[in-house]
């Protein structure tokens, strides 16, 4: 079993409604693979990072199993940058800065140690370059999952259909969904990309929760109602190493247990929204996501008989 993210590792500055940070690690891979790094002991990455990326960044993600030769470093180049705000809502932001620098031009490497990864997770960047991934595979891996946004459907559509066409589950929020496919109601537009190759779609519906469906089944997993929601930067790429971290760690892709994985997903990202960046997610134990899980079960459970 291993598992082989390929995301985004860069510096975010984000300012909400509780605080403001100068430039901080962030980036869909350094999210993915910090969470999944919760189940799976040894797994690895794709991506590029300039010379300006602290080393010591480099040499946590490696204490927690996460496998680096696949991540480029180009010299004399700067990391991919962006910052934000957010409104009072929590739920929209406005972009203030985005600096491509490495991944402008990024061309990801598979090494051959990576070939064997079973399970893949295409975290948000160009479909082109998610789709050379897969393409660079040797092997067809047992499960791979993908995540995009908006910005992809508005610059590249037709490569974005490529790649959904590629991969195994698609994980998207639901503005997302509904341009995907031009339909408001997420049951049908879930059907919709079903037939554009997934076996699997998960949509994401923020403080709401997130809906699973498959051609013939759904499942719908809450949110964990937080007393305070500090920085959402990063909250969907935690989610999404929360659920491809299980999955990879039981071997087990039926409907029954990605159920199960959506929620440890839920319960990850729950604690990325707690605190600035990826503070929370390198504070969390083991035992504090199997009480997390728990609070899931318990807020969704009822008895029919009583």
């Amino acid at each position: 079993m291993s598992l082989l993210t390929v995301g985004s590792v860069a510096f975010d500055a984000i300012e909400t409604p509780f605080g403001k940070t100068d430039k901080i690690v962030g980036g869909a891979g350094t999210y993915i693979s910090l969470a999944s790094s919760f189940f799976v002991g040894q797994q690895n990455i794709i991506s590029v990072v300039g010379s300006d990326f602290p080393s010591e960044v480099l040499d946590e993600m490696n204490s927690r199993g996460i496998d680096t030769d696949g991540l480029q470093i180009k010299e004399g180049e700067k990391t991919f940058f962006w910052s934000g705000k957010y409104h009072n809502d929590m739920n929209s932001r406005d972009t203030l800065t985005t600096e491509l620098n490495v991944l402008e031009h990024f061309d990801p490497i598979v090494p051959a140690s990576y070939q064997d990864s079973s399970y893949v997770m295409l975290g948000n960047l160009s479909p082109l370059v998610q789709s050379k991934v897969v393409e660079r595979m040797e092997n067809r891996p047992k499960l791979i999952a993908m995540d995009t946004m908006n910005f992809w459907m508005d610059i590249a559509m037709d490569d974005l259909k490529k790649t959904i066409s590629m991969v195994d589950v698609l994980i998207l929020n639901d503005e997302e969904a509904r341009q995907l496919t031009d339909e408001y109601a997420l049951v049908t537009a879930a059907k919709k990309i079903l037939k554009m190759g997934p076996s699997h779609v998960i949509v994401k519906k923020g403080e709401h929760g997130a809906l699973l469906f498959s051609v013939d089944q759904m499942f719908f997993a809450p949110a964990l109602p937080l007393a305070e929601v500090f920085d959402p930067t990063g909250a969907g790429d935690t989610f999404a190493g929360g659920f491809m971290g299980y999955i990879a760690s039981t071997e087990d892709r039926s409907f029954e247990n990605l159920k199960r994985a959506v929620i440890y997903g839920s319960a990850m990202a729950s604690f990325c929204v707690e605190k600035f960046g990826t503070q929370r997610l390198l504070e969390v134990t083991q035992e504090d996501i199997i009480n997390r899980v728990k609070e899931f079960s318990d807020l969704s459970s009822f008895d029919l008989n009583k």
